[in-house]
């Protein structure tokens, strides 16, 4: 329900392609923050049981994958878990639902709830502006999604003065009398910790980043995308342009990221001997790959108009031969406009064709949702809600939050999976979009009309694992990050992007980069490496 650009912003998987991202973890530089997250007990992991997915997920971000959706949904939770009305404020990136008193599915979820919920949808541009109105306001809505990118400053003070912390209802096996929440992993949580206290339900989404896919329809005339070196790469992307026909789509910085993977470029930060911090941008390699983006510039094999909004249609065409989305999942959006197309995922490889490449993870959440200060009545009411909103795939619960009502709002295929109906496709997209961004279960691998995609994605989310590397500073705060991390971030990228493109000389990257530094890279450094967990492994020296 999220567009391919915006997730790739509010996912947090473009976070190594410069930016710096700041994760809505461990406020750690105040009041000893970072040992009292270190010390905090995560809520107590327990899958949910009832119910076995045909490829089974792992620890290490595999995701579980269904061919059909599950036969005679099981119910997750035992009743209805509200007894009054909640207010919350969320985020939609489709379009905006029908409002409430006029859509049925929203209707038909108040029921099977209890009461009403009633959302303040915010969009795309303008949701911080909106969460900042109503925090100043003497009336905060029960419920209030706190983004983890979207530049919302001083998240450890905001927390303490105006939400309640859950620590005591969620850390450990406190969090067992609400099983869908337990079913989240402890990475999920970790997103939700500031300061050492637990503040809200966390919002996972797949764990991987970005990948580069292509059509293997153009890809073939050179002997498929697959490729061993930056060498070889580089001469298939020339022998498929033309100035009709081009080899890779014209997002410079998301592909830049690609490069950076096949010439080791850590994942946002690089963790030295000493647990110093070394910044993306501050490694050599890095520095490789933007000129090695600029050589592939020079030969004109990059789309040449940069502004284009959307490679996919394009890619579909064949008019241009690859493009950077968000995870193997992201094959559905091809799929879409044309069924016949399972686009291949460009596995990572050495630049050299000897070094070992990287493949960045994503963040892996899509920030938390705090409660506003309350009763413990109250409290354990907002914390059935979640718990009901969080149900995993393959739920009751599931289908009337995703789907609606059988016969409604969707219907059974052949197969036995859900499908939306007329009224469906007009009443579920942005409320869905609306409800999943405020809370969610732990993604799963799921394409009803092509269950062989399924199998496919699943085995190449385990080749991409060999090669992965998480952002060691994912699920820790930094508040300069927070408050001046996307400006210094899209400064250095208008740099980047002139370079690349022959606007400017490669000289004017160590210039850049002192601007960075100056500007609060050097800042950042030290808040990150201040809460930085003793378990992150040492990535560089």
């Amino acid at each position: 329900m999220i567009s391919r650009r915006r997730f790739l912003q509010v996912s947090g998987a473009a976070v190594v392609a410069g930016s710096t991202l700041a994760g809505c973890g461990d406020g750690g530089t105040a009041g000893g923050g970072a040992k009292a997250s270190g010390d905090l007990k995560l809520p107590t992991y327990k899958p949910f049981a009832g119910l076995q997915p045909d490829l089974p997920g792992a620890e290490s971000g595999l995701e579980p994958g269904f061919l059909r959706f599950p036969a005679d949904a099981a119910a997750s939770v035992q009743a209805p878990p509200l007894k009054n009305a909640v207010t919350a404020l969320t985020e939609t990136f489709a379009t905006p639902p029908p409002p409430m008193g006029s859509n049925a599915m929203w209707q038909s979820l108040n029921q099977a709830l209890g009461a009403e919920l009633k959302l303040t949808i915010g969009t795309d541009p303008g949701y911080p502006e909106k969460f900042a109105t109503l925090l100043a306001s003497d009336s905060l809505p029960d419920l209030m999604w706190l983004p983890p990118n979207q530049g919302i400053p001083n998240i450890g003070p905001m927390l303490e003065a105006k939400f309640q912390d859950l620590t005591k209802y969620l850390s450990g096996d406190a969090v067992l009398e609400y099983p869908n929440l337990a079913a989240l992993k402890p990475a999920s949580w970790r997103t939700a910790v500031v300061n050492g206290k637990i503040w809200g339900a966390p919002i996972p989404s797949t764990p991987f980043g970005q990948v580069m896919m292509g059509n293997p329809k153009t890809w073939e005339k050179v002997g498929g995308l697959q490729s061993t070196s930056a060498d070889e790469f580089f001469a298939k992307c020339k022998e498929l342009s033309n100035g009709t026909n081009y080899a890779l789509e014209p997002a410079i910085i998301n592909m830049l990221h690609m490069f950076g993977e096949w010439f080791g470029a850590p994942n946002g930060w690089r963790v030295n001997a000493d647990r110093s911090l070394t910044h993306l941008y501050e490694t050599e390699n890095y520095r490789a790959a933007v000129e090695y983006a600029a050589k592939l510039w020079a030969a004109k094999v990059f789309y040449p108009d940069l502004n284009l909004a959307d490679a996919t249609p394009k890619t579909v065409n064949g008019q241009i031969a690859a493009q950077v989305v968000v995870g193997p999942r992201a094959t559905a959006d091809f799929r879409a406009l044309d069924p016949s197309l399972f686009v291949d995922t460009l596995i990572p490889f050495g630049h050299d064709g000897k070094a070992k490449p990287v493949y960045d993870m994503g963040y892996g959440t899509v920030g938390f949702t705090p409660f506003k200060k309350t009763d413990e009545g109250r409290i354990r009411e907002l914390l059935a809600l979640m718990d009901y909103l969080s149900a995993p795939f393959g739920t009751k619960e599931y289908l009337q939050k995703n789907f609606g009502v059988q016969g409604q709002q969707y219907e059974l295929d052949a197969q036995g999976n859900p499908v939306l109906t007329k009224a469906g496709t007009q009443q579920a997209p942005g409320l869905v979009s609306a409800l999943t961004i405020m809370n969610s279960p732990e993604s799963v691998i799921f394409n009803p009309a092509f269950p062989d995609d399924t199998k496919k994605i699943h085995a190449t989310e385990q080749k991409l694992l060999e090669f992965a590397m998480r952002n060691p500073t994912a699920g820790t705060y930094s508040d300069t990050s927070s408050k001046v991390g996307p400006k210094l971030t899209a400064a250095f990228r208008d740099t980047i992007v002139d370079i690349v493109t022959g606007r400017q000389k490669i000289g004017a990257y160590d210039e850049a980069l002192k601007r960075w530094k100056s500007g609060g890279g050097d800042k950042m450094r030290g808040e990150f490496a201040a809460v930085l967990p003793a378990g992150v492994p040492v990535t560089g020296s």
